[in-house]
This record gives structure tokens, C-alpha cells and sequence, in this order.
């Protein structure tokens, strides 16, 4: 077994540096952050009973003095929140602690995909996945860990929520843990930790799936823990489906305490069903993604939930999916290889925002199938080597990505994305790069002849031309045949 990670060990000091009590009273708070969020009789009841408020408290079963932490939800007190004063409201301020660590942990896994020395190509091309995104999705993109792999362990899904980010088919059956299944499994997560190393850590067991459709779930995340070190988060949006299948998978996370699982959460009956079965202690390690109509969490546009929005404008009604708008518009997060197990098939996939060109908000930048751990192999590795060139090929056709505006300046020029600018610059070389990309048309060679016409020294060309590359500025969206879009041979042709 790999050796523990930074990611991991990072998690469990989160539990192990805090007393049971100190454990127990954080898991408290996580329960009121959870009804603030998601139910707006709790927070009318709290702003109607603000002189007794922890009567409130008391009807919910949340043993503590919401007095320690008005700055979570007070509004004269907000302003206290993350500053210095905060240490006035101790719960408040170890709340916040506790979301600073889970942050950092999300940054840690989103470090743990990194494989510069197993898979140098592969490595190069998922930063450059990771810097288009933060250009390209906002605001959302900081919370996308970009796992390098997931796998789907079922065909199709059971719950089949209106609002599914990658419109899930209907479910058709799961992949049982039989002897011969139970071999291939573990000899496809094993390529992976032979072809990525710790990277591997990052996988995953579902997509447009769901853990609870699949009895054997848990002896396969067990299966992953042994062969990579790390038990695989679990979303699961039927966590009441089969409630001792759920407490199995809580009792992993408790034996190896990994990562946060996530409940989604489709309506306040079911908000309120899963509070109940469960104990603020029991879902210390699960995360409730509150999707119900009352709920203060934003939505993706995209996939099925996209579909409705535009069904609503349709009609000349709002198209406003959730009560707080928000610019969310996927909830993909693999850069990497989308396996599944019934089919046999692999998708290479980053995440994209969603449009009429990639409606469930992720690129596919190529597809196959495997019958063996052997062909598995081979398959990605054919990827890798067709899809992801380490520098820009002089017969690669440039542009810049649609998403970019490009504004030309004297010394160079400047890309504006969601909510971000892009400088280059440095002379009149740069402002000539930038001319010549913008225009649309000329390959990676023509450029190059070009600024050294120009008078660019060869090798500083040639850096000017790999740091737009690998900065993620060009387009490679395989809709468009952008860079690496074509396998090798057929792009040299």
C-alpha cells in the first residue's frame, strides 16, 4: 500500500487534535449550519425568537448556546465574522477554524492529483485543465479538486433528480462483486496506481450513478483503500435507501477516515428524515448538499437542471433554479478518465462550463473500450500519448479559447475571463504573439517563422509560444479540433 498521503494525514489531524467534547460540540454547530442553510422555517423561527433563542435550539436537539455564535448567522453580528472580535463567540470561531482546515484539505487533494514524476504528459496536461478552468468557471472553479479518475460501479441511476448536473440515464443494473469482477477491479485500480502513483488516491466510485444503486458498494471502496491508501468519497443522494448500506459506508470512513462523504439532499422531508436516523456525531464526516427548494445553496446550471432553465425562458417565466443565483454552471470535476465497469468503457473528461456545445459541463476529449487490465492499460496510455503533446507541435492551428476577450496593447496584450485578466507582455514581440493567435488560422510553425522574422531570438520564441500553452490560453476544446484534439499520427498527417 502506497504511503499515507499529506492529503490524508492532513484529515485525520482535523479529528485527532480535538477532544470528544471539543468533536461533539463542532458537530453540533455543523447541525445548525445545516438547518440555517436548508430550512427557512429554522431561520424564521430563529429571527422571530431572538431574544430566547436557544429554546430553538432545544426543539432541534442541538445542544448549545447560540449566543457563542451569533457572527454565523446574527446579522448585526456578521460583520465579526473572520476578524479578531470573533474570539468574542467561541463556537463561531471554532466553526470557522474547522471550515479553514476543510479547505485546505480540498486544496490538499486537489495537490494529491499532481504526478510530475509518474506521468510527466499526463501531469502537463491536467495543470493546464486546472488553470483553464479557474479562467474559464469563476468563482466556482476554486471548489473543483479535479480527481484524475472516477468510476462507475452501476449503469444508469435510480433517484433521477431534476436537477442532475449530468442528466443521468435511468437506471439498467450494477456491476456485482463476483470473483472474476472483483479481479478486474482491482487490477484496473492498480494500473492506475502503476501509471499515476499517489494521483491514483484521487479516484472515485460514481458519476452519473449513485453508491446506494450498487449492494457491493462498499467491499469495492474497500478494495481501492488496500490498493491505493485511500477510501474514495461517497456522494449519495439516497442515503435512506438502504440505511445499513449507508451506516457500512460511514463505518469505513470512521476505520479510515480519509475524506467527507456527501448526503445530497432533494427535499426538506428528507432533510428532516436524515436528522433524525442519523446523530449530529454520526454525521460528523458526511457533508449534506441541500438541494431542496428552501435551501441557500446554489445550483449548477447544467445538465438536466440547464434543460430547465431553458424550458423556463421558453415560456417567459424565470428561470431562476434555486433561491440565491449564483454563476455555478457545472458540477463535473474530473480531469482525467471516466471509467465504467459495465461497459467497459473509458472517456477522457475535464470540466467546461456548460453550453449547447457541452451540455453537462464536461469536455470529452476521446473514448474507448477495454476488456482486460492489460487492454485498460493500453487504452490510456494511447490517450495520453494522442491527446496530450508536452509542447505545441509546429503544425497545431492556434487560437485563443472562445471564452478569452483578447485586448491588444503596445508592449503586449490581454486576455479578460470570468472574472479574471490575463497579462502578457514585454515588447513589441509579445504584442505580435498575441496579433497572431488572435487572428485565427496560423499554426504553431507559421508563428514561430514569423516573431523570428521579427527579429525574436528562436529559443525565446519558442518559450513565448509554450508559456501561452501551458498557461491553458489556447484553445484545445476537442469540438473545436483544438490542440491535442486529434490523435498523433492523424494531427502529423
Amino acid at each position: 500500500m502506497p504511503q499515507v498521503s499529506p492529503c490524508i494525514e492532513h484529515y485525520r489531524r482535523i479529528f485527532s487534535e480535538r477532544t470528544p467534547e471539543e468533536l461533539r460540540t463542532l458537530a453540533h454547530i455543523k447541525r445548525f449550519m445545516e438547518r440555517l442553510v436548508a430550512d427557512d422555517r429554522f431561520r424564521i423561527k430563529l429571527r422571530d425568537n431572538i431574544d430566547n433563542l436557544n429554546a430553538v435550539m432545544e426543539e432541534y436537539g442541538i445542544d448549545l448556546d447560540a449566543e457563542q455564535m451569533l457572527p454565523l448567522f446574527h446579522r448585526q453580528h456578521l460583520k465579526y465574522r473572520l476578524t479578531e472580535e470573533e474570539a468574542n463567540w467561541p463556537l463561531a470561531l471554532a466553526w470557522d477554524n474547522y471550515i479553514k482546515q476543510m479547505q485546505r484539505h480540498r486544496d490538499l487533494i486537489r495537490d494529491l492529483g499532481n504526478c510530475p514524476d509518474d506521468n510527466a504528459a499526463f501531469h502537463a496536461w491536467r495543470q493546464r485543465q486546472i488553470r483553464r478552468s479557474l479562467s474559464e468557471l469563476g468563482g466556482s472553479a476554486q471548489s473543483i479538486t479535479h480527481p484524475i479518475v472516477a468510476y462507475e460501479l452501476s449503469k444508469g441511476c435510480t433517484v433521477g433528480c431534476w436537477f442532475c448536473g449530468i442528466s443521468a440515464d435511468q437506471f439498467q443494473n450494477y456491476w456485482p462483486y463476483t470473483d472474476d469482477n472483483a479481479a478486474l477491479w482491482r487490477g484496473i485500480v492498480g494500473e492506475m496506481v502503476s501509471l499515476f502513483g499517489t494521483a491514483a488516491q484521487t479516484g472515485f466510485c460514481y458519476w452519473a450513478t449513485d453508491p446506494s444503486d450498487n449492494p457491493d458498494y462498499p467491499r469495492f471502496i474497500e478494495d481501492h483503500y488496500h490498493i491505493t491508501g485511500h477510501l474514495p468519497q461517497t456522494t449519495t443522494a439516497a442515503p435512506l435507501k438502504n440505511v445499513a448500506l449507508t451506516r457500512q459506508i460511514l463505518a469505513l470512513f470512521d476505520k479510515y477516515r480519509c475524506v467527507t462523504n456527501r448526503f445530497s439532499i432533494l427535499n426538506l422531508k428528507l432533510f428532516d428524515r436524515v436528522h433524525a436516523e442519523f446523530s449530529p456525531e454520526e454525521l460528523m464526516g458526511v457533508e449534506l448538499v441541500t438541494h431542496n427548494r428552501q435551501s441557500l445553496t446554489t445550483m449548477a446550471s447544467a445538465g438536466r437542471a440547464r434543460e430547465r432553465q431553458i424550458s423556463l425562458r421558453e415560456a417567459g417565466k424565470s428561470d431562476q433554479i434555486a433561491k440565491l443565483p449564483s454563476d455555478h454552471s457545472t458540477i463535473a470535476c474530473v480531469s482525467g478518465f471516466l471509467v465504467n465497469m459495465i461497459d467497459r468503457s473509458v472517456k477522457l473528461v475535464s470540466p467546461t462550463r456548460s453550453s449547447d456545445r457541452w451540455p453537462l459541463g464536461y469536455r470529452v476529449h476521446a473514448a474507448a473500450t477495454f476488456e482486460t487490465v492489460d487492454e485498460y492499460r493500453a487504452v490510456l496510455g494511447g490517450m495520453i500519448a494522442d491527446h496530450m503533446p508536452d509542447q505545441l507541435a509546429a503544425h497545431e492551428v492556434l487560437s485563443f479559447r472562445g471564452d478569452l476577450e483578447f485586448e491588444p496593447l503596445a508592449d503586449g496584450f490581454n486576455l479578460y475571463g470570468t472574472g479574471c485578466t490575463h497579462w502578457m507582455g514585454g515588447g513589441p514581440l509579445y504584442a505580435r504573439l498575441g496579433e497572431l493567435i488572435d487572428a485565427g488560422g496560423h499554426t504553431a510553425g507559421e508563428i514561430r517563422d514569423e516573431l523570428v522574422r521579427a527579429g525574436g531570438d528562436i529559443f525565446v520564441v519558442t518559450d513565448l509560444l509554450d508559456d501561452v500553452f501551458d498557461k491553458g490560453l489556447l484553445n484545445d476544446d476537442p469540438s473545436l479540433n483544438g490542440i491535442g484534439s486529434l490523435p498523433a499520427l492523424r494531427r502529423a498527417s
